[in-house]
């Protein structure tokens, strides 16, 4: 009875931590949307977008939300990516579990990591005897995985740039004026301090949109990268404690 509880606390623990990512998600993107009811009940949002006639700070805001439903997307990925990985782990670590990788491993969930342990039963068949050396196959996994995930830096870096560029263009809104500046010309003053106001709110919304925009993303696909490796650790795990010693054991090959 002991052992049964105990099995069944060590395979809720990977479980729980897996459905956390999403979880974790949920909550950043709840309190981001909770923060920008408050900016946009405040009249913040409708300021920086009145204020800002490049609209560079809403094309930031529209990648922004473009990305968070991207990164949803990814998170969901890997979620089901781990659940794959422990439906895998239970089967496999039954007492015949070594009879699920009869006939291709067809009786096993399907997945990113069920279809790397296929690779593994098909190179097992392929080679007569000798070692299963999965180094090439994991590589293709960890690519596999990652998938997109990569577009998180490149929207970060991008919203950095975006925000950047709305600087540059204030500050060149703000000091265009001053060239054809007449200190006696009271009208001409006005106009000029204007268009010096008007500059330097590009520059500083659109620098601020680009500083929180960037940062918010970088945090959302650090959660998902973490939860990527933990998949792929749980793999690694998985394949060199169950898949491979059976699939030697089968060819002959002492472990």
């Amino acid at each position: 009875m002991d052992a049964k509880v105990e099995a069944a606390a060590a395979s809720a623990g990977p479980e729980a931590a897996e459905r956390s990512v999403l979880l974790l998600w949920m909550i950043f993107t709840g309190l981001s949307v909770f923060a920008a009811f408050l900016l946009w009940r405040y009249g913040l949002i409708r300021l920086m977008v009145t204020s800002d006639r490049t609209y560079i700070s809403s094309v930031i805001g529209v990648l922004y939300i473009v990305t968070c439903v991207h990164c949803f997307w990814r998170t969901r990925a890997i979620a089901r990516e781990g659940e794959v990985a422990r439906g895998c782990r239970t089967i496999l670590a039954a007492p015949d579990g070594a009879r699920a990788l009869v006939s291709g491993a067809r009786g096993l969930p399907g997945g990113l990591v069920t279809d790397h342990i296929k690779s593994l039963v098909q190179k097992a068949e392929a080679q007569a005897k000798g070692r299963i050396d999965q180094t090439l196959l994991l590589r293709t996994l960890a690519d596999r995985l990652r998938g997109s995930n990569g577009f998180g830096a490149f929207v970060s870096d991008t919203l950095m740039k975006l925000g950047l560029l709305g600087t540059i263009i204030g500050f060149i809104i703000m000091l265009a004026p001053i060239a054809s500046l007449d200190a006696a010309d009271k009208v001409a003053m006005k106009s000029s301090m204007g268009l010096m106001s008007d500059g330097m709110a590009v520059a500083m919304y659109t620098t601020l949109a680009g500083l929180i925009g960037s940062i918010l993303v970088r945090i959302q696909y650090y959660m998902l990268d973490s939860a990527t490796q933990r998949v792929f650790s749980d793999a690694v795990v998985l394949t060199e404690t169950h898949v491979t010693p059976a699939l030697e054991r089968r060819l002959g090959t002492p472990t």
